[in-house]
């Protein structure tokens, strides 16, 4: 399976959201509120917050904003309670899809995934149906026009990067989930602009699909990145080449 498959695949399913500046940095709050919720405020000590700032400045998120957030989380600012529910089910065409969801409504989650599922042609797996198809693996993107790729392969290698792959103005940097807080702070300071950067959930295998199928599942796959409970959504789809350009 080729890099413009992996990462163009991860990007699309995505890019609905992300393209939204306010809903992105919804999600990036609520990330930031429940890693100091269950770890604490500092970020010195507390590696998963560490990760979600570090992602919120790649994100170009305020440093008001963040602060918020942290202390929304340790309770200085009052705020819900946020549970951390995870659902695995199969879009059309047998891609399987793998849903993140922060929210302080349990049952509202839920009957919003099943229907979102339910109405695009979708079916929910069982517990563990899905999740083994993924590895975990932090990820960071950048425009290939503006970053020079050698340069990133320099630095992100010296720093415990796994891989770096330039695919259709794409530099991706991929890193084990434990050594990605110390890639991206080693990139950092370089000054580079990225597209993104997280730990994310990415496929062992692919499915491709035909043109037909293709629209179905990027539908379906949107609408749950529309939801406001659902945190990231993951899937194994591989798009035609060409698919965008319809």
């Amino acid at each position: 399976m080729s890099g413009h498959s992996k990462w163009s695949t991860i990007k699309h399913a995505k890019g609905a959201a992300d393209a939204k500046r306010g809903a992105l940095f919804t999600k990036l709050i609520k990330e930031i509120s429940i890693a100091a919720s269950m770890g604490g405020g500092d970020p010195n000590s507390n590696p998963r917050l560490r990760t979600a700032i570090l992602k919120a400045r790649a994100s170009s998120m305020p440093k008001d904003n963040i602060e918020r957030a942290i202390k929304k989380g340790t309770g200085e600012l009052g705020g819900g309670t946020y549970e951390e529910l995870v659902y695995e089910g199969y879009a059309q065409g047998g891609v399987a899809v793998l849903v993140e969801v922060l929210t302080d409504n349990h049952n509202r989650a839920a009957a919003n995934v099943r229907n979102i599922f339910s109405k695009n042609g979708g079916n929910l797996g069982t517990s563990g149906s899905v999740a083994r198809m993924f590895d975990r693996k932090g990820v960071i993107e950048y425009d290939a026009e503006k970053v020079s790729e050698d340069e990133v392969m320099e630095a992100a290698l010296d720093a415990g990067a796994e891989d770096i792959v330039n695919e259709d103005g794409v530099i991706t940097v991929t890193t084990d989930p434990s050594a990605f807080n110390s890639v991206v702070e080693a990139l950092e300071p370089k000054g580079w602009e990225t597209l993104s950067a997280e730990v994310s959930m990415v496929p062992q295998m692919y499915t491709a699909v035909d043109k037909d199928t293709a629209a179905k599942v990027k539908k379906l796959l949107d609408k749950l990145e529309e939801d406001d409970d659902v945190q990231n959504v993951w899937s194994t789809v591989e798009y035609p080449d060409d698919f965008e350009e319809e």
